[in-house]
């Protein structure tokens, strides 16, 4: 009776390993650069509120190059970039470069704080219910979007950038 039950055992364990196994393999597989967009696509619209509770929406920058930075306080890295961001906007924004912060799903309070402390003058939404997020298929902060202007994806970039890459995404886009 000892024997029977220690392989039934041994057959449960193997199957919730095997199991187990198959849903961390596809967990694996619908990683980041499988669910983003994909470059020369268009790039999917929203409708989001900015701090003063105004709508922003995709389709207000059409015939504009736009870069999109999905950004949130509590990540490091994405804090890292912003003074970058907001010295590439100085610098292109009179040529027709737009950026646009989104941040994910912050209070006002909390975003306007670190909107002053880093200076920021580009224009920063919410995306309070994450649908934004979902569409453009993050995982992970910071994700940074190229948009040329008929709207189509030039590029997309998913972790910290320096400066100088984020320039030379930025020259690309204004070709």
């Amino acid at each position: 009776m000892g024997k029977y039950r220690k392989k039934v055992q041994v057959v449960v364990l193997l199957a919730v390993l095997i199991i187990g196994g198959y849903a961390i393999f596809q967990s694996f597989q619908n990683n980041d650069s499988n669910n983003l967009i994909k470059i020369g696509q268009p790039a999917p619209d929203f409708r989001l509120a900015n701090l003063n509770n105004e709508p922003v929406a995709l389709s207000d920058y059409i015939g504009t190059p736009l870069v999109i930075n999905f950004w949130g306080t509590f990540c490091e890295p994405c804090i890292r970039e912003i003074p970058s961001f907001q010295k590439q906007y100085e610098k292109w924004n009179e040529q027709g470069l737009e950026i646009i912060g989104i941040n994910l799903s912050e209070d006002s309070l909390t975003v306007s704080n670190y909107m002053r402390r880093f200076n920021m003058t580009y224009p920063v939404v919410r995306d309070v219910d994450r649908k934004t997020e979902k569409k453009y298929g993050l995982r992970s902060y910071p994700t940074t979007f190229f948009v040329k202007a008929d709207g189509t994806l030039q590029a997309a970039v998913v972790g910290e950038m320096t400066e100088k890459q984020i320039e030379e995404h930025i020259q690309q886009l204004m070709k």
